[in-house]
């Protein structure tokens, strides 16, 4: 085999191999349309959290704003977060929260303030929210 029969097949190898990574680029995804239709990420400010309220030790519900509640579901355990009059909520960097990982709520307890990594938020319906038991909705 001669050199311009190897560098032809090379050339020719290249060119098919750089049309298949374009191609993909190109094609419409069957994913796409899921895709499209997943809502996009609600980031709220924590200085806009007006109130809060919890039913049990894992989960928080904020107020933010007039109308929107939030529901925060901890880590673990987050031991008198529904007896407690106040909390403090955390931003890991930045004061907005638009993820579980961006958030982290301080109750405090009888032997120091206690940190309670959030897992997941998720924004409530309308409908939701009134389904909350009253002492659960803040």
């Amino acid at each position: 085999m001669n050199w311009t029969a190897v560098l032809s097949r090379a050339a020719t190898s290249l060119a098919a191999l750089s049309l298949a990574a374009s191609t993909p680029a190109l094609a419409k995804s069957p994913l796409e349309p899921a895709a499209a239709a997943k809502p996009r990420s609600q980031c709220f400010w924590t200085r806009q959290v007006n109130s809060f309220a919890s039913d049990d030790d894992s989960i928080v519900n904020v107020r933010v704003g007039v109308k929107d509640v939030y529901q925060m579901e901890m880590f673990g355990r987050c031991t008198d977060v529904d007896w407690n009059n106040s909390i403090a909520l955390v931003s890991r960097g930045g004061s907005q929260i638009c993820t579980g990982m961006d958030a982290e709520i301080i109750s405090p307890s009888p032997i120091g303030p206690q940190r309670c990594p959030v897992s997941k938020i998720r924004k409530l319906t309308p409908d939701e929210i009134k389904a909350l038991p009253k002492h659960a909705r803040p």
